[in-house]
């Protein structure tokens, strides 16, 4: 995983090992998935994809 150090900087250091994340092409919402298990865990509604997820294709 991907640490937050030093605090308050608002940056990650690093991506995020085993997630995903895949753009809904009816909505236009991302959805982040884990690598390890398949499952969708999160969603964006704003349209914008999240930070240090690689993107599946």
């Amino acid at each position: 995983m991907a640490t937050n150090k030093p605090y308050g900087d608002n940056a990650r250091k690093g991506a995020l090992k085993g997630r995903s994340q895949v753009q809904n092409p009816k909505t236009g919402h991302w959805t982040k998935r884990s690598s390890e298990t398949g499952k969708f865990m999160d969603g964006k509604k704003d349209g914008t994809p999240f930070k240090e997820v690689r993107k599946e294709k």
